[in-house]
């Protein structure tokens, strides 16, 4: 398959972009040279390895597959790389709403044209987001990678493909217990995987969904929380209007930018964040950014 060119808007912010899709030091699964990001997946059970070159104005793209069978569609790829780019949700309607805003205001003059980027799959952003719950970003990155060890397969290149559903569901509690993820994040990650990969849970249906009717889909399933879901809706599916008012770090970046002696508690960040609908996944990502800005 031939290389394939995104157009990039003007002034992209690629800095939170390959800062967030390089968080792992060990590049198990994705490799950073430059402004060069290369991304190990398996697409229907093939190895592939998917390479964003950034340009001034385009990112080029390509894939090498091991093996032989069906080349990867192109509009899934495009798909897929825009969602990791942060492209499918424009900030501009959401900056000209609270350019003014005597909170958020000041961040969106620092950050202006700010983006989201996505993991490649809605079942990455699901499962990672399982694994990091309540734990420090180092270790969940350690058990990350064993997971994908475990679960995924090596690319004849080198970079390691982050499984599917259903490389996971093939496990048990007991082997994720092997790896030293707790009990319930064990059993959390291979009844989400058994159900993704049977079709129980649509997860490229809740695209479709309200934001809150997404949620209810998700916490359904026994071990998925509201923070959860809300990670996975923001980073999996790019809905613009998830409410992070149960991430902690969030909730730091609001108690300093409302100067509070006392971290802000996740009912006043719900209310606080409430004011930003429909763009509460963009207020999220802003105060995100904004503990960057100060060194956090």
């Amino acid at each position: 398959m031939p290389d394939f060119v995104i157009p990039l808007p003007p002034a992209f912010r690629r800095s939170e972009v390959l800062a967030f899709h390089s968080r792992d030091p060990l590049q198990l699964a994705e490799r950073l040279d430059g402004e060069v990001l290369r991304k190990g997946l398996l697409l229907g059970g093939r190895a592939v390895v998917l390479t964003v070159a950034l340009g001034e104005d385009e990112a080029r793209c390509g894939i090498e597959c091991d093996g032989a069978g069906e080349v990867p569609d192109q509009a899934m790829l495009t798909d897929m790389v825009e969602r990791m780019l942060g492209l499918h949700l424009d900030p501009a309607p959401f900056e000209a709403c609270f350019h003014a805003d005597p909170l958020l205001g000041p961040l969106i003059a620092q950050q202006s044209g700010l983006r989201i980027p996505q993991a490649a799959t809605a079942f990455e952003a699901l499962t990672w987001a399982i694994t990091g719950q309540q734990i420090n970003l180092a270790f969940a990155i350690t058990l990350r990678c064993r997971l994908i060890e475990r679960a995924g397969h090596r690319h004849s290149g080198g970079l390691w493909c982050y499984p599917q559903a259903e490389q996971l569901a093939g496990l048990t509690p007991d082997d994720l217990g092997g790896l030293k993820f707790t009990r319930a994040k064990s059993e959390t990650l291979v009844r989400v995987a058994q159900q993704v990969a049977s079709g129980a849970l649509n997860l490229d249906a809740l695209a479709g969904q309200e934001p809150s009717e997404a949620e209810h889909s998700l916490t359904a399933v026994k071990g998925i929380g509201p923070w959860t879901a809300h990670y996975t809706l923001l980073r999996g599916l790019g809905m613009a209007d998830c409410s992070l008012h149960g991430d902690v770090a969030v909730r730091n970046a609001l108690t300093t930018q409302t100067g509070r002696a006392e971290r802000v508690g996740q009912g006043e960040a719900a209310q606080l964040l409430g004011r930003y609908a429909p763009f509460r996944s963009l207020a999220a990502a802003h105060l995100w950014a904004s503990l960057s800005m100060a060194g956090a």
